[in-house]
């Protein structure tokens, strides 16, 4: 039976959701084709009709989940204008973002399979960090562009780094400890 556009796009649009959801949680390698769509609630069949292959899924889940970050880091800045940096930087170095990496941070969470993929799947992650590091750029809060530009960077690297670690220690006080230690860091006058 022959799907309608509009059905053919939201199917799409499913899929890359659950995609970026699982890819965040599982790793690319740890979940194949047939299982995302199962959990998209489509039949494996289907796949090729929208992808030419895993690694172009990957691709966009990558771009789906990174536009979402950025809208969040958005809304934190329009709902805390005088106090966004430490906004971001409160709610991303948290228990609850650590424990949940399929709606968490797409460069914490799949930095390193992007850096293993081939050269087309980086372009995307390299633009969406780019507006991150703008985004953060316009919060710090002294010196020239250049300065503001290398404490966006660092602070992005320092977030993205010490969930990394959070995530992947196996000792609950320790890995508080890493989100602490970095936010009280980050926060400081």
């Amino acid at each position: 039976m022959k799907v309608s556009r509009e059905q053919a796009a939201l199917n799409r649009e499913r899929i890359v959701e659950v995609a970026a959801r699982l890819f965040r949680e599982k790793g690319y390698d740890g979940i194949g084709v047939a299982d995302l769509m199962k959990n998209a609630g489509l039949t494996h069949g289907g796949f090729y009709g929208h992808f030419a292959s895993k690694e172009d899924l990957m691709v966009e889940a990558c771009q789906h989940a990174l536009e979402k970050s950025l809208d969040g880091w958005r809304a934190k800045i329009a709902s805390h204008p005088q106090r966004a940096l430490p906004a971001i930087v409160d709610s991303y170095l948290t228990a609850r973002h650590r424990d949940a990496p399929g709606t968490g941070c797409p460069a914490a969470a799949m930095g390193v399979d992007v850096a293993r993929m081939s050269p087309g799947a980086r372009p995307a992650f390299a633009q969406a960090t780019r507006q991150q590091f703008a985004l953060l750029e316009g919060l710090m809060p002294d010196g020239k562009p250049e300065e503001q530009r290398q404490q966006a960077i660092t602070t992005f690297a320092a977030m993205v780094g010490a969930m990394v670690l959070a995530r992947a220690v196996d000792d609950g006080a320790l890995s508080q400890e890493i989100l602490d230690a970095v936010k009280a860091q980050l926060l400081q006058d």
